[in-house]
C-alpha cells in the first residue's frame, strides 16, 4: 500500500512536479498552496506523509511544522521539509521544530521518491 501524501507548496510547477512523479509511484497526493490553509487540510486529510515548504504565503513551513508537532493527533506525522534556502540555519530550525527529514531544491525525482519511501516506511 502507497500511502497518502499532503504536499503544502506554493510554487505551481515544482508542486506539480511533484505530484505527478509521486503519483507515477503510486502514491496519492493532494497539493496545498497556501501556508494559512495547510494545518486545516491535514486535518481533514489525515495523510501518511505531509511535505511542506519552508517558506509559503500566511504561515511559514517553521510554523506549521511547529502547530504539528503540538497537536497530539500530529505530533508523530512524518514531515519532510523543502526549501530553495540550503543554509545550515534553516535547516537547525527545522530539525529543532521537530522536522522528520530535510531536503534543498533543486532535488532530483530519484531522492524525492527514496525520501518518501523512506520516511512512509517508517
Amino acid at each position: 500500500m502507497a500511502g497518502r501524501v499532503l504536499l503544502i507548496e506554493d510554487e505551481t510547477n515544482i508542486a506539480e512536479a511533484i505530484r505527478f512523479i509521486l503519483s507515477r509511484e503510486g502514491w496519492e497526493v493532494a497539493v496545498e498552496p497556501d501556508g494559512a490553509m495547510a494545518l486545516d487540510r491535514v486535518h481533514a486529510l489525515r495523510p501518511d506523509l505531509v511535505i511542506l515548504d519552508l517558506m509559503l504565503p500566511g504561515m511559514s513551513g517553521l510554523e506549521i511544522l511547529t502547530a504539528l508537532r503540538s497537536a497530539p493527533g500530529t505530533s508523530d506525522l512524518p514531515v519532510l521539509m523543502l526549501t530553495a534556502k540550503g543554509q545550515g540555519r534553516d535547516r537547525e530550525a527545522a530539525e529543532r521544530a521537530g522536522v522528520s527529514a530535510f531536503m534543498s531544491k533543486p532535488f532530483s525525482n530519484a531522492d524525492m521518491c527514496a525520501q518518501v519511501r523512506a520516511l512512509m516506511e517508517g
